[in-house]
């Protein structure tokens, strides 16, 4: 459940700020949707009990290392995440970028209304295989969906404040009544076949939450304090996002399902269930649609929101149509190859490479290459600019070319894990290719 993606440019006024543990109560808001009990259930499905503790060591610190970097940036700047990319990619890698999160948003509206009516025929009991029925659910459904992003956002998106709780009594009750059925310790034998690789399972746990890791400034720049960043993606990735998934594989063990919905039917709450359901896939759609299409808008400002809104809503249903549910994992290791270069490539522009940009005011009403005034920067300076705007998509495509083969062919660079490796791989790439273009700058203007 990602806040929406916010690309206003305006400057946060020192009484809007508030303390770090408010902030972090709205980024922890994902780590009890219904995704995360999802990434839970398939990874526990994946890997031995020991693989599982490290993968979740390892992937809930990189998510930690991502959010804390671009929370942290948030909170110094007071800029957004889609300012930062401004900065480091240039207004055409930010367009470039913001398409990227469209199509992702639009993915997860695919799958969420996949979930639905995967709910509804288990409820229903109709058979799944009967194509007509099901495309005539997800077609009805997606476009009230739509029509509820278009003209009761404001209603969802306080709506989404309800269901956090609700999820965190489900965890609760989840551990309870699975921890009477059996021990954890009798759940740890009985995982010792592996299915898959430690790598893959650091992308899975990383993908669930990657872009809500990219886009934390856009709530941790409200944060009074400023290593609220830290503090935020620390208690929401490592602590918060851990602790579900553990709930949901143990709970799925221990009642014997292997779906979210076969869990919550499990605990005994009957219809209750498909609520669940039926109001977090609602909930989520919303906010994924409408974030996609702030997204998309601030690429291609001079289309019409209602307009957007629509084809992006279809697009998803034709997503769901293809039943994007059964590529689940796959789906969350696109995503970790896609964004998660982009933390590293922010980070060091950010600390080592660019640090004063950062500080200037974007030019709201300017989409040139460097989206910043021409009395604020000299041709020099733009030039420069220019180097490392160049030298980010680079970077970018690099780190995001080295996850995405490892979905191919397992590959091991510095450290074993391809997301990692992505990460640090752009962000040295950046740093060098940066620094080689702006010194050939320097000695062009010397000449």
């Amino acid at each position: 459940m990602e806040p929406p993606y916010d690309t206003s440019q305006q400057d946060i006024e020192d009484d809007a700020l508030v303390s770090w543990p408010r902030v972090a109560a709205v980024s922890a808001m994902v780590s009890f949707s219904i995704p995360t009990f999802m990434t839970g259930i398939e990874l526990f499905a994946l890997l031995s009990w020991q693989q599982t503790v490290i993968t979740l060591l390892i992937g809930g610190m990189l998510l930690t290392l991502v959010g804390g970097l671009m929370g942290s940036i948030g909170t110094i700047t007071r800029k957004n995440s889609y300012m930062l990319v401004r900065v480091a990619f240039g207004s055409l890698g930010a367009q470039i970028l913001n398409l990227l999160f469209a199509v992702s948003l639009v993915g997860w509206f695919g799958l969420n209304l996949d979930l639905f009516s995967s709910s509804v025929a288990a409820i229903l009991k109709y058979d799944t295989s009967d194509l007509p029925l099901t495309i005539g659910i997800e077609a009805i459904v997606g476009i009230l969906m739509i029509l509820t992003t278009m003209y009761g956002f404001n209603v969802i998106n306080r709506l989404s404040v309800v269901l956090v709780p609700i999820m965190m009594a489900v965890s609760a009750v989840l551990l309870y009544q699975s921890l009477a059925i059996t021990s954890f310790e009798h759940f740890t034998n009985d995982m010792s076949q592996a299915q898959s690789s430690i790598s893959q399972g650091v992308s899975l746990i990383v993908g669930v939450i990657i872009i809500g890791a990219i886009i934390l400034p856009d709530i941790t720049r409200f944060s009074r304090q400023r290593r609220g960043g830290v503090y935020t993606a620390f208690w929401s990735y490592l602590i918060a996002q851990s602790a579900v998934i553990v709930i949901a594989g143990f709970a799925a063990y221990a009642l014997e399902a292997n779906n979210i919905l076969d869990v919550l039917l499990a605990l005994g709450i009957g219809s209750w269930s498909l609520l669940i359901i039926v109001a977090g896939s609602w909930i989520l759609n919303a906010l994924n649609l409408y974030s996609a299409e702030l997204a998309v808008n601030a690429s291609l400002p001079r289309l019409k929101q209602n307009l957007v809104a629509i084809g992006l809503g279809v697009v998803g249903m034709f997503a769901a149509f293809a039943n994007i549910l059964e590529i689940f994992v796959l789906f969350l290791s696109v995503l970790t190859a896609v964004f998660i270069p982009v933390a590293g490539i922010i980070a060091v522009d950010f600390f080592v490479l660019n640090r004063s940009a950062y500080f200037v005011k974007l030019n709201s009403e300017s989409h040139h290459a460097n989206s910043l005034s021409s009395e604020q920067m000299s041709y020099d300076a733009k030039n420069l600019n220019h180097s490392g705007h160049k030298s980010a998509l680079i970077a970018w495509a690099v780190g995001a070319g080295i996850a995405g083969y490892d979905l191919f062919e397992p590959i091991s660079l510095v450290t074993g894990i391809a997301a990692l490796d992505a990460i640090l791989v752009s962000a040295i790439l950046h740093f060098v290719v940066c620094s080689g273009l702006r010194l050939l700058v320097v000695r062009r203007v010397q000449l």
